[in-house]
């Protein structure tokens, strides 16, 4: 029953705020999902087989869900939802259902005015049901992204950091072997480089599988000398830790952005595009700044948050402006949208 009415008291605070109910599918299409919104969501989806072959799920995430049925059947673009998602989660003893209640502005090209209303909404519908001390962390994908087009780098450098910023651990990988300038594996490079140290203190005209060792040195030098490689690895790799660190009141954000940029020998407006971070100051609430935030969802492009009630996450969200062309839209659409866990409130 406090349930009942604690969603009532949200969705009512939706509906003040101008948010329309959308009830999208259910069931949904598993290959369609996994081909156009990436990898993410296959060790976390429940699947079954239908009669005719397609392989269908029960919808893991309520946005994705949500950007289908407005494709499909037109819907309206500021909508809110009430239902349940359903994931298999790494953590023993999780339940595999997940209560939500969200909101989403799709196809608005006011991003500044559309991360503020969504952000103010569930921030009100937190506060309207009397939570303990709020707290938000806000990120911002946008700005990992304008750093690392900023940087002195190889294309091919860059897209893969930024294609894969939301894998932390292969991210790290990347980190090192850019760092070691090299484009292979850095444990295999290792390994190549003392087995080069080792072959030079032999025989150069030992046959190893049909080549002298001397022409197998010489082979193996050149590759390490590649142009493929880029020398400024190291100092590259340095800036963008010093990014990844940043962590700070909102209040503080500008200035710390400044004096990394001057740091670091970079443009002023380097970060000219994160007025939607500052507008929130307008929210006169608790704000932490942290650029190694968001990583978990793929579709993430721009803004990200989280809002606490003491410990607990209450809600959390962002913008993804990449994910509505990903499943099926002509052009990248701006989409922006967040969901408030009923678990833990």
């Amino acid at each position: 029953m406090k349930s009942k009415k604690l969603s009532e008291t949200i969705i009512k605070n939706f509906k003040s705020n101008g948010f329309v109910l959308s009830e999208p599918d259910v069931l949904l299409d598993s290959d369609y999902i996994i081909e156009r919104s990436g990898e993410k969501f296959r060790s976390s989806m429940l699947t079954f087989d239908r009669v005719d072959g397609k392989t269908m799920c029960l919808r893991p995430d309520l946005t994705v869900a949500s950007c289908i049925s407005f494709l499909q059947k037109k819907s309206s673009s500021k909508i809110y939802y009430s239902g349940q998602a359903y994931r298999r989660s790494g953590n023993k003893g999780a339940d595999f259902i997940n209560d939500q209640l969200g909101i989403e502005i799709l196809g608005s090209k006011n991003q500044i005015q559309d991360d503020f209303k969504i952000i103010s909404t569930i921030l009100s519908s937190a506060k309207k049901i009397k939570r303990k001390k709020i707290l938000i962390k806000v990120g911002d994908i946008s700005l990992f992204k304008s750093l690392i087009n900023a940087l002195d780098m190889p294309e091919r450098w860059k897209l893969r950091l930024i294609r894969h910023f939301w894998r932390p651990s292969y991210f790290e990988e990347l980190l090192k072997r850019l760092e070691k300038n090299t484009d292979i594996d850095a444990v295999t490079f290792d390994t190549d480089k003392k087995r080069f140290y080792e072959m030079k203190k032999k025989d150069q005209d030992k046959v190893i599988a049909g080549r002298s060792i001397s022409e197998i040195l010489k082979r193996f030098d050149k590759k390490i000398k590649d142009p493929r490689s880029f020398v400024d690895g190291k100092k590259i790799v340095k800036i963008i830790r010093s990014f990844l660190e940043i962590n700070c009141k909102l209040s503080e954000l500008d200035e710390r952005l400044l004096d990394f940029a001057k740091k670091n020998n970079l443009k002023k407006n380097i970060f000219k595009d994160f007025k939607s971070i500052l507008n929130l100051k307008k929210l006169n609430q608790d704000i932490n700044f942290i650029a190694n935030f968001g990583r978990d969802v793929e579709y993430y492009t721009g803004i990200v948050f989280e809002v606490f009630s003491g410990k607990k996450e209450i809600a959390r969200g962002g913008r993804y402006d990449d994910l509505l062309k990903s499943l099926g839209a002509k052009k990248n659409t701006p989409a922006v949208g967040a969901a408030i866990n009923l678990k833990n409130i």
